[in-house]
């Protein structure tokens, strides 16, 4: 079964840079574990220092699968604690912008 190939922007508040990495460096374990759960490997964030633009990239299983672990209490507890550092949504869920891809060499 071949992955899907994700990559989405989303924003993180200016000043906040040092405390996102430092948040996801110490990532739950419950939250590892749900994404590897929800089919989710080769996850990557990056950010873009001048314009504060986090760049995720990641390769799930099943997008319909993915897109069901938005529901989990442990994914609504993580956007209830990263929500005052990045634009977010009512729902806190992180403001998320999916990017076309354009090239891909393997």
């Amino acid at each position: 079964m071949s992955k899907v190939r994700r990559c989405f922007k989303m924003k993180l508040y200016k000043g906040y840079e040092e405390e996102y990495e430092k948040r996801h460096n110490n990532l739950w374990p419950e939250m590892k574990e749900m994404i590897h759960e929800y089919g989710g490997s080769n996850y990557s964030i990056y950010l873009d220092t001048e314009t504060n633009y986090l760049y995720g990239y990641i390769e799930v299983d099943d997008l319909d699968r993915w897109n069901e672990s938005a529901k989990t209490e442990i994914c609504k507890k993580w956007w209830d604690y990263m929500s005052d550092i990045m634009e977010t949504n009512p729902d806190n869920s992180p403001v998320c912008v999916d990017l076309k891809p354009v090239f891909f060499l393997e």
